[in-house]
């Protein structure tokens, strides 16, 4: 492909990662438009609390789904290896969708609901139609990533942050209708959702398979089934390890002085700071598909783009701008506009580290060492958790600031922990080439 053979510059480079930096910042707006719908209805509290119960328990099933954008870009060279992917995620699929609606159709479901998400009686059924409906997304997701894996690695990611501006435009024109006609419900929130990623899903298809045809030869390599389950099932952990970790420090906030400040200040800087993050959380694709040609113009690029999230968040933190944006962007005020301000300056240290740990997780996927990330996570996960106990048995008056430090200390240990395997990685394989070179 063309990408082995081209010398990129910095202007190729940022061509390459904008698109899909946009395109995962972009997606954010998905959940602002279906809020900003639903706090439209009746018994707005109601309609979102049921919506949000239902989209969490979504959150989770669907990361076995999410991963197959990385396994097809880091793995697929060819069409049979394509096919194989493929077949791998129907069966993900159908496990996941028969699951989804045992929870459904039946009264697991509702245990479910109530055991790990606390909600009543009265919300059950609710819940139930929404998660229901906003099951069938995990369908059109793992599609659409599958064949974005195709388009990344052929880098055109214009196309990924096309999909989503056509996603949110249907997503759009679905919620003005259901607000028109007055049909504002649980439910309705999942219909704008499954609505937008079967457009996207549906432009990453077709440009998908416009490239797969005229670009990937019918067999280059052999990729066994077994090659592929294990790349693939570390990074089903290592997201899942990701996916709860910000639920144990909330389990932990409720052990400070002031619970509801503590927790409210914490969300609303996590928020603020993965916003900034989005935009980086795809710098794994810079080793993935250009490191190999490009090694010193990536490095610099990529230490320079990932230093934007940290100068934005001091400038939100020590400067007037920060409390005009809680005011008037996040609608929070007095006590919690400080509070929160005080939380995000500890999430400093996060974004100077997320970037580079994801960038550093790219040399981890591009030699299939996936299991070694697993590891860099397992000791952020037990870092975090130490951590913030520390914290809030020592200083509980710290409330949210326990939360984002504790946070930060666990991204950053994990960070120590990949340059570790990075380095160990590259020792050996510089004395096996000297010792190839002695024989």
């Amino acid at each position: 492909m063309s990408k082995q053979s081209d010398r990129f510059g910095y202007k190729q480079l940022a061509g390459f990662f904008i698109p899909l930096g946009f395109s995962a910042s972009l997606t954010s707006i998905t959940h602002v438009i279906i809020n900003g719908t639903l706090s439209r209805g009746e018994d707005a509290a109601f309609i979102i609390a049921c919506y949000a119960v239902a989209f969490s328990l979504f959150g989770i099933i669907e990361r076995p789904v999410i991963v197959f954008r990385q396994t097809c870009s880091a793995l697929v060279n060819d069409r049979l290896a394509f096919r194989k992917l493929c077949l791998i995620m129907v069966y993900i699929l159908a496990a996941i969708i028969g699951l989804s609606m045992v929870m459904a159709f039946s009264s697991i479901g509702d245990w479910v609901y109530i055991q790990f998400f606390n909600a009543d009686e009265n919300m059950i059924h609710t819940i139930s139609e929404a998660f229901t409906v906003i099951a069938l997304v995990i369908i059109f997701s793992g599609i659409r990533g599958i064949y974005q894996g195709i388009i990344i690695n052929h880098l055109q990611t214009k196309w990924l942050t096309i999909g989503v501006v056509i996603r949110l435009v249907a997503m759009f024109v679905i919620a003005y209708l259901f607000v028109e006609f007055d049909y504002v419900k649980s439910v309705s929130g999942s219909i704008i959702f499954l609505t937008g990623m079967i457009m996207e899903c549906g432009i990453s298809v077709w440009k998908g398979k416009q490239i797969l045809a005229t670009h990937y030869p019918k067999q280059v390599e052999h990729l066994a089934m077994r090659e592929i389950f294990q790349f693939y099932m570390p990074l089903v952990f290592y997201f899942l390890i990701q996916t709860i970790l910000i639920p144990i420090i909330y389990i932990f906030l409720s052990k400070t002085e002031n619970i509801e400040l503590g927790i409210a200040s914490f969300a609303l800087a996590y928020s603020i700071t993965q916003m900034l993050l989005s935009f980086f959380m795809y710098t794994h694709q810079l080793v993935l598909q250009l490191y190999q040609t490009n090694k010193q113009k990536v490095v610099r690029f990529m230490g320079a783009v990932s230093l934007l999230p940290t100068l934005l968040l001091l400038l939100l933190c020590y400067t007037q701008a920060g409390y005009w944006f809680m005011e008037t962007i996040m609608g929070a005020n007095g006590e919690l506009a400080m509070s929160t301000l005080a939380v995000m300056k500890f999430f400093i240290v996060k974004t100077l580290v997320f970037p580079w740990v994801d960038f550093l997780n790219g040399f981890l996927m591009l030699h299939r060492q996936t299991r070694k990330m697993l590891i860099a996570q397992l000791l952020n996960l037990t870092t975090v958790v130490l951590s913030i106990w520390l914290f809030v048995r020592l200083f509980p008056a710290w409330n949210g600031i326990s939360g984002s430090l504790a946070a930060s200390v666990g991204e950053f240990a994990g960070l120590i922990m990949v340059c570790m395997i990075i380095y160990q990685m590259t020792r050996k394989a510089k004395r096996q080439k000297q010792g190839r070179k002695a024989g």
